[in-house]
């Protein structure tokens, strides 16, 4: 049965999580008889617009009462820097460049010392991330970093974003190992805006998360991107969340008993979560006194419901859904008894964006030359 039609209205949208990536102001939504029909928007897949399987026909996905009552809390990517302890900034900014450079430099007496400029380009689209990792850089070649655009700037190419002063061979020496964090962390942060976009464009309000899915040696720079991007990071290591995974079940002897154990070392200071394939597990996973279930690798058609009988019996049970989702169909695995998405392409296929530094003569007015790009 179709619902009644219901008149247009109104209603505010949230600041976006990276400046530019979403507009700020007013959106309008209209009640169609499949669901709630954002105007502004083109309509995601067409799963969401049916209705809501165990709450009858008037019951939809994006106005289900069990739904969080706001999105969740977006950090002003200008004062992230502040998660950065410069001792490990500078840690990882020395690490990097003994890598690119372990011995001789053999192009500085090319360049010379002379001092230099140059400008950084950015000659892609994106969300700006990782200034600190680029100054940091540069700090330990003695070059400084004058910055055009703030961390979390919507990048319309070909953007000017930053000048870099400095020594000439300093400057080049640094140049590499600073655009590849640059384009790294900006690919991570771009992936992470436009899922946390999908997501909103549903009327979701959980959270957007990435994974412990990271480059070796190069996760503080990929969740930093993820937080920029507006999603959340999830845990950062082994230590910040008990995850029970399916191999840690089967080496207990089964749910309970990794639970039990999981609850011992977790105390208060830790949330414990189970990663289970069925409902039978969740609910067992949940008696046993979890604080999250994660199910992972469900199809859609399989999630919802599933979900949906877990909170029925332990509705303050968190409720994590991961596992085959990508940017093309991550509406079809938002609903109301979902709390957090968490995505492993965010970090492991997000393209870098393409910057370039390129020297410009003292006193000159750089423009931007595709073909010394």
């Amino acid at each position: 049965m179709r619902a009644p039609p219901v008149p247009r209205r109104e209603q505010k949208e949230k600041v976006c999580p990276a400046p530019g990536v979403l507009g700020e102001g007013r959106r309008e939504l209209q009640r169609t008889g499949e669901g709630w029909l954002d105007l502004a928007r083109p309509a995601p897949s067409s799963f969401l617009w049916q209705p809501h399987p165990h709450s009858g026909p008037l019951r939809w996905w994006t106005e289900s009462a069990h739904a969080s009552p706001a999105h969740p809390a977006i950090m002003d990517p200008k004062g992230l820097e502040l998660l950065l302890p410069p001792t490990t900034l500078a840690a990882l900014a020395d690490s990097w460049l003994r890598e690119d450079c372990p011995g001789l430099n053999h192009a500085a007496l090319v360049s010379g010392a002379a001092p230099s400029q140059a400008v950084l380009w950015a000659k892609s689209p994106g969300v700006l991330a990782g200034r600190p990792f680029f100054d940091a850089i540069f700090a330990r070649v003695n070059c400084q970093v004058s910055w055009f655009l703030p961390e979390g700037s919507k990048l319309v190419p070909v953007a000017k974003v930053a000048e870099v002063r400095g020594p000439a061979h300093c400057l080049l020496l640094g140049e590499r190992v600073a655009l590849n964090t640059l384009a790294r962390c900006s690919g991570v942060a771009s992936a992470a805006a436009a899922a946390v976009e999908a997501a909103k464009g549903t009327g979701w309000t959980g959270h957007v998360a990435g994974t412990r899915k990271t480059t070796p040696g190069f996760r503080l720079v990929e969740k930093f991107g993820l937080l920029v991007g507006g999603a959340a990071a999830h845990r950062y290591d082994l230590g910040g969340l008990v995850m029970v995974k399916d191999n840690h079940v089967l080496a207990a002897g089964g749910v309970e008993k990794a639970v039990q154990g999981a609850r011992q070392v977790a105390d208060f200071t830790l949330k414990v979560e189970v990663e289970c394939s069925s409902l039978q597990e969740a609910v067992e996973a949940a008696k046993a006194g979890a604080d999250l279930v994660l199910l992972d690798n469900f199809r859609p058609e399989e999630l919802h419901p599933t979900a949906a009988a877990l909170k029925a019996q332990f509705p303050g049970v968190g409720v994590e859904a991961s596992g085959g989702i990508t940017l093309a169909n991550l509406p079809q695995f938002c609903g109301p008894h979902i709390d957090i998405l968490s995505l492993g392409m965010l970090t492991q296929a997000a393209p870098a964006l393409d910057f370039s530094l390129k020297l410009f003569p003292e006193g000159a007015t750089p423009m931007y030359n595709a073909h010394r790009s």
